[in-house]
């Protein structure tokens, strides 16, 4: 994969290299299992990744053994919500493959918030 020239394998992704911090990324929350960073090209005035740390492809590959990572990233997506001062209208999305606009091939969660929207979301 490519990014804005960069070269990326699937273990080797953006993701992970913000995680490691060899990208810089604006993150307003990081604990022991996630990350979260303001997007780069947002689609809402508040447009905010929540990743895990745990290199996960999509969602369509998490497993029950990622349950508690999964309950965490929707936990915390509702808490950094608040924190950014939109209360409880926000949407959370998850893209799950190129075909429903992955770009990214590391599991993350989209919050989405500071203007109305439509439904359904196309």
């Amino acid at each position: 994969m490519t990014f804005k020239g960069l070269n990326l394998s699937m273990s080797d992704t953006l993701f992970s290299k913000i995680i490691n911090r060899e990208i810089p990324a604006d993150i307003v929350y990081e604990d022991d299992l996630c990350l979260a960073f303001r997007d780069v090209n947002p689609q809402a005035p508040v447009h905010i990744l929540v990743i895990p740390k745990k290199p996960i492809t999509k969602i369509a590959d998490a497993t029950e053994t990622d349950q508690s990572v999964l309950g965490h990233l929707l936990l915390k997506a509702s808490d950094i919500a608040k924190e950014q001062g939109v209360g409880d209208a926000f949407r959370l999305v998850f893209n799950n493959g190129t075909g429903a606009g992955q770009t990214v091939f590391h599991l993350h969660l989209h919050i989405l918030a500071g203007r109305e929207f439509s439904w359904p979301p196309g």
